[in-house]
């Protein structure tokens, strides 16, 4: 069963130690992601299953972690056996920032749900929200995000479950499949939802929300 869901974005910024006066660009998305987590943890999981984009289909527990050392940042997080990748790498980040010390799973495909569980959706929006943005422009970027917030807002889940994963391909999405698989997971249920944070720094869009579901 799925207690809660959260659902955060994955730049390897957020995990950036911003010397003391300096301007911290994404200070109020690291705290709508923490309030997010915690929602989540407040659940009473066994597990927390982690989802996010990867090339594995295998699903990894506790003992699996990763390095954000390829963007040039000193920073482990979860288990020894490095390997994750960064969607999954900043989820176990939040989890351990949070204090979480159970039982995980980490999941690029479509995890078995087994147990009471809290589910952590790893998903960025459109990278292309502006002509600063990795992707540059794409007029059809913010109408896309859009509707993402908007099913994240209202408790959709069958809304995400119909996201145009190939639009989100073409506009450098690295959560659209991530939350369809939400949308799957979470179809049927009666959901309490909350959405802490829609913007988009650096032209790519990213959302906080937590369900209980």
């Amino acid at each position: 069963m799925i207690l809660a869901a959260a659902v955060c974005p994955h730049p390897p910024l957020l995990a950036y130690d911003v010397p003391p006066g300096s301007v911290d660009d994404l200070a109020t998305l690291r705290v709508a992601c923490d309030a997010a987590v915690r929602t989540l943890l407040d659940a009473d999981p066994s597990r927390v299953i982690v989802i996010g984009a990867g090339d594995r289909d295998d699903d990894r527990d506790e003992s699996a972690g990763g390095s954000l050392a390829a963007y040039g940042l000193d920073i482990s997080a979860g288990g020894p056996d490095h390997g994750l990748p960064l969607s999954l790498t900043i989820g176990a980040w939040l989890l351990d920032r949070a204090g979480w010390t159970g039982a995980r799973t980490y999941s690029s495909a479509h995890p078995d749900v087994d147990g009471d569980v809290a589910l952590l959706v790893m998903a960025d929006g459109a990278a292309k929200r502006s002509i600063q943005a990795p992707g540059f422009l794409d007029e059809r970027a913010e109408p896309y995000d859009a509707s993402i917030a908007a099913a994240l807002a209202g408790g959709d889940p069958e809304a995400l479950a119909q996201l145009d994963a190939d639009l989100g391909v073409e506009l450098g999405s690295a959560g659209a499949v991530t939350l369809r698989t939400l949308g799957d997971l979470a179809k049927g249920a009666d959901i309490t939802a909350r959405l802490r944070y829609d913007e988009a720094p650096f032209g790519v869009g990213y959302f906080v929300a937590d369900w209980t579901l």
